[in-house]
């Protein structure tokens, strides 16, 4: 049946590999105008209906069709979990709907993102990784836990969410902060010579009684901290916001303080 005869808004039924669905030419081409399934119903093409209630049909599997109709209606992705999200993904490659496509796929990155940061790891599950060489915490959530005590030296925190985490006396000579979000995180008495704190924030952390030595603490947030009796000689404190920062009796000989 020619297409390009009726009004776009006219019903059209669909049989998708023996699952049947009713919709209008207007919701199969205007989301996703480029997609196979808008070519056919633009008008341009003869499409052939069975002789009983006039069905289109397309030799698919009908499962996941649904699912692509409410996309051409209010765009909304399923909440699938696998293996469901990869047979729907098929789907939209197939009917090459490239909105649907991306949108899938920017939510499994979202979901695996929020995965990471959802992490629930004890004192103990730290306990056991540090066992193990070269660890990596990065983007991990580790916020509230004490880890305290710990040698911690060398681990790769960068981009983690260490809220309020209790280091003191930890040594994490050399561990890696890079664009952390440490704020109000106690380093009381905590070896931290050599660490990289590049971007951290920082905003109201303990420091008190820490080693700084060579730390590099450049354009990090360092607001209301409290380096008070801290080791900051040679440390890099470049472009860093030190506002409201306590430096009371801290060491800062060869200390780069080009603060911002």
């Amino acid at each position: 049946m020619d297409f390009s005869s009726r009004a776009s808004s006219s019903i059209v039924r669909l049989n998708i590999g023996g699952k049947k669905f009713c919709t209008t030419v207007d919701t199969l081409t205007q989301r996703e105008p480029d997609s196979m399934l808008a070519a056919m119903f633009s008008g341009r093409h003869t499409l052939y209906q069975d002789s009983e209630k006039g069905y289109v049909f397309i030799d698919r599997d009908g499962k996941h069709f649904r699912h692509i109709l409410n996309w051409f209606r209010d765009g909304t992705v399923p909440s699938l979990e696998e293996p469901q999200i990869s047979e729907l993904l098929r789907e939209a490659e197939y009917y090459q709907l490239q909105g649907l496509m991306n949108s899938i796929k920017a939510s499994l990155i979202k979901r695996k993102e929020d995965e990471e940061m959802g992490t629930e790891l004890t004192r103990i599950d730290i306990i056991k990784c540090i066992q193990t060489e070269r660890v990596r915490f990065r983007g991990v959530n580790l916020s509230g836990l004490d880890l305290s005590k710990l040698d911690l030296s060398y681990v790769d925190f960068s981009y983690a969410c260490l809220k309020n985490v209790f280091f003191s006396r930890a040594n994490l000579q050399c561990a890696k902060f890079k664009d952390v979000d440490a704020e109000a995180t106690i380093f009381h008495n905590a070896t931290l010579k050599e660490c990289d704190f590049t971007g951290a924030n920082l905003h109201g952390a303990l420091l008190a009684g820490t080693n700084l030595q060579s730390a590099n603490l450049q354009d990090a947030c360092l607001i209301d901290c409290s380096f008070c009796g801290a080791d900051l000689r040679s440390a890099h404190l470049q472009t860093a916001d030190l506002t409201n920062a306590n430096l009371e009796g801290a060491n800062l000989e060869g200390a780069n303080l080009k603060a911002r």
